[in-house]
């Protein structure tokens, strides 16, 4: 793994490469998606930005002529420090065709500016769109002024792109008052309409934290004709193999309007889960129940990995580079905003021991988690960082960012409704990997760690949970309080829900909130002496467009551990 810089320095140049020439050519398998347009309230001056357009005068020599608009996927922004953010773009031709583009390098101008009509630009210059990179543009804007909004563009020939909105972190040393924050994952395309995303979009916030399993790498099928996936090069695994097959998903999810709108909106911090790979994937293990044609020894996933994870740098705006063709890439990393929060983001899928017993899907037994003595979610080394990051914080509030839920659940056997005790344990989460989270919540504990607070996906639903070392002892305080946000898109089995909800109670007391219905995210509201938690969510995902509401709001007192409803 190559070594990576912490988000303060700059980023090493990155190596091209040749794209990849032996893997066909995806295609949708239903209608094209429409290209995507951009919305949000006092984003996008229409007018202004027009008559910018004309102005602006960026003379570059281009290597491949521009004949037509490449800027389909949108724009994007992230990984925010107090005076630098990354910007992101990918020029296509064709959006499922990285060939599309040509094989020379195409030069990209880009601006940031002080006021959303570009009167005030602060930083320009030229890069450089690879074809190694499927034309994809990263630059880190530094010099900017901290816990400001910036508006950014860029230009490839005569063609402008969408112009959109973006925020520093606060000074080193500042003492913000106030933080807002989204939380989205799990957005399966095929499972319907991104309604979220467009609400989302119109809120007010300082950045988004993505939790992972931001594409799915299924075959197509769905019920929303407009919705299936891309067609990979070998159908019938269910899985996405080469990086022509990841390219085309990734760019095809990001041709969604409501998609490109939330980016555009906000600076994104991103982490991923299984699915940017393959599902329950743990490392270079291949899924439990994948056999026949479908399993993969390690070398087959490291060439998989290698694929999923080039093309997720290709549509991120990350700062760390990545080493082309490398199965490896450090994503765990740490943003501070000001005294007022820390925000650790950590990377649970790629160095995970397998999960424990070998079980179909990953539900088993509650013992074979409390058994696995030698596992681990996070791997040594990203364990020692994360502590390393906690004990030396002086936030107000320290976040920990991960993927599966930390909360201690035990889930009644679903396949078996007639008998669904005793309890099972989903050993894809921290349940299959109890004494590591009893070392980490015991560490919060011991090291007196100011106002931890979790953040989890992957499991479609919303849980609110406290966190205790011995989850049975309710008359302990807790350490740390946990926000599992609800999916994007990503079904949660309807079936579940009443029994879940029934059962909670009694299985799992520390659960102060659940909800499988609902589709959305979450709005985080931080002070310096409350931490409020909204969720977010819409009527349904099976149309494009439909209303959001706040279902349930949930808050935490600074210094005072425990979860209670606002």
């Amino acid at each position: 793994m190559p070594p990576s810089p912490s988000p303060s320095s700059p980023p090493s140049p990155s190596p091209s490469s040749p794209a990849d020439p032996t893997s066909p050519t995806p295609r949708p398998s239903g209608p094209r998606p429409r290209s995507a347009g951009l919305s949000r309230r006092g984003l996008l001056v229409g007018a202004a930005v027009a008559a910018a357009a004309q102005a602006l005068d960026i003379r570059t020599a281009h290597a491949e002529p521009v004949r037509r608009d490449p800027f389909l996927l949108g724009v994007a922004s992230g990984d925010p420090l107090p005076d630098a953010v990354v910007l992101w773009t990918r020029l296509v031709a064709d959006p499922f065709d990285a060939a599309s583009m040509g094989t020379r390098t195409v030069p990209v101008s880009w601006e940031v500016a002080a006021d959303p009509a570009f009167r005030r630009v602060v930083r320009r210059g030229v890069t450089a769109a690879e074809a190694g990179r499927a034309h994809s543009v990263h630059v880190d804007v530094r010099g900017l002024r901290p816990g400001r909004d910036h508006w950014y563009r860029f230009r490839a020939g005569r063609h402008l792109s969408p112009a959109a909105r973006t925020r520093t972190a606060p000074a080193v040393g500042a003492h913000p008052g106030r933080l807002r924050l989204g939380v989205v994952n799990c957005q399966d395309w095929q499972h319907g309409y991104w309604p979220a995303y467009t609400a989302l979009a119109a809120e007010d916030l300082d950045a988004v934290v993505h939790l992972g399993d931001y594409i799915y790498e299924t075959d197509p099928h769905s019920a929303h004709p407009d919705r299936l996936h891309t067609t990979p090069r070998t159908p019938g695994l269910d899985q996405l193999v080469t990086l022509a097959d990841y390219r085309a998903r990734h760019a095809q999810y990001k041709t969604d309007p409501a998609l490109q709108a939330a980016h555009a909106a906000f600076p994104w911090i991103v982490t991923w889960d299984d699915h940017e790979v393959e599902n329950n994937h743990a490392g270079l293990v291949d899924e439990v129940d994948d056999t026949g044609a479908r399993h993969q020894d390690t070398a087959a996933m490291a060439r998989e990995r290698a694929a999923a994870y080039q093309a997720y740098y290709e549509h991120m705006p990350l700062r760390n580079p990545y080493r082309d063709g490398s199965p490896d890439y450090r994503l765990y990393r740490r943003f501070d905003f000001g005294d007022l929060l820390r925000l650790n983001v950590l990377d649970t899928r790629q160095y995970r021991t397998d999960q424990p017993g070998g079980h179909s899907q990953d539900f088993g037994p509650v013992a074979d988690g409390l058994g696995n003595a030698a596992g681990s979610l996070t791997g040594a080394e990203q364990e020692e960082w994360l502590r390393r990051g906690l004990a030396g914080s002086r936030a107000r509030w320290n976040v920990i960012a991960q993927q599966v839920m930390m909360s201690q659940i035990r889930f009644p056997d679903f396949l078996d409704p007639a008998h669904p005790l005793p309890p099972l344990a989903n050993l894809d989460q921290w349940d299959g990997y109890d004494p590591a989270r009893t070392r980490l919540l015991r560490f919060l504990r011991d090291t007196a760690v100011a106002n931890p607070v979790v953040l989890a996906g992957d499991i479609h639903s919303s849980w609110f949970s406290d966190l205790r070392v011995d989850r049975d002892d309710l008359a302990t305080a807790p350490v740390a309080v946990e926000f599992t946000a609800t999916s994007v898109s990503s079904d949660f089995p309807a079936a579940f829900d009443a029994p879940l909800k029934a059962l909670n109670p009694a299985l799992n007391p520390h659960v102060r909130y659940f909800e499988g219905l609902r589709r959305g995210y979450l709005r985080l509201d931080v002070d310096r002496d409350r931490w409020l938690t909204d969720a977010r969510t819409v009527d349904s995902v099976a149309v494009r467009e439909s209303p959001v509401r706040t279902s349930a709001s949930w808050a935490v007192a600074a210094g005072e551990p425990g979860l209670v409803p606002a």
